[in-house]
């Protein structure tokens, strides 16, 4: 197994896909301004991944003394842990609705979207297709909620910025296009998200980049 002990409190290892919570996570450590190394899994996952994680699952966050392959868990260890960057508000009130939210934003859309994302080999055109209208309705039904702040539901960035920042970069890779006469206010707000440089700079990352339209 790799030993991690020469890293500093601040720097990590990644290992991680080109999927949806990989991005989620280098998006995560790029605006908390802290330095990792990628280790880019293609296909062929190496030996170590399995003592790293029983599951088997991607992204892994490695520290000097800890690893972590939960999404959440990887945003509250980095939440308390690191100060730069905060994206939950100062009072526990505040805080407990931006989790709740974090929470609905990945039961209903994420779900969805892990959906249309599905490995070709396990793809179910069935499902795929109810999650594509379904997803499709929503984004358009909601889209108002966009118009009152620069972010989602917030004047501040937030974990949920940085929950639905991936998923609106992969709508084309999903096969949805938002209307533009319908959902402006959501189309300003994606290209808000998407021209920070903590998202361009969660792309620099991966191999290749300039030559994916979409991950």
């Amino acid at each position: 197994m790799a030993e991690f002990s020469h890293l500093l409190p601040t720097q990590f290892v990644l290992y991680a896909d080109d999927g949806y919570d990989s991005h989620v996570v280098r998006l995560l450590l790029e605006e908390k301004r802290l330095s990792y190394e990628l280790a880019f899994i293609e296909s062929e996952r190496p030996e170590e991944l399995a003592e790293l994680n029983p599951y088997g699952t991607l992204p892994i966050l490695v520290g000097r003394d800890i690893t972590l392959y939960e999404l959440n868990t990887i945003f509250e260890y980095l939440e308390e842990r690191h100060g730069a960057g905060k994206l939950l508000p100062t009072t526990p009130k505040e805080r407990a609705v931006v989790r709740q939210l974090a929470w609905r934003l990945q039961n209903d859309w994420l779900k969805l979207a892990h959906t249309l994302l599905t490995h070709p080999d396990s793809f179910d055109a069935t499902s795929a297709a109810h999650a594509k209208k379904t997803l499709s309705d929503s984004l358009i039904t909601l889209s108002p909620l966009f118009t009152k702040h620069e972010y989602f539901l917030s004047d501040e960035f937030s974990w949920c910025d940085v929950l639905i920042a991936p998923l609106l970069y992969r709508l084309p890779q999903m096969g949805i296009d938002l209307p533009p006469a319908l959902c402006r206010p959501l189309i300003d707000y994606k290209e808000r998200l998407l021209n920070r440089s903590s998202f361009k700079n969660s792309l620099k990352t991966l191999p290749n980049y300039l030559d994916k339209d979409t991950e």
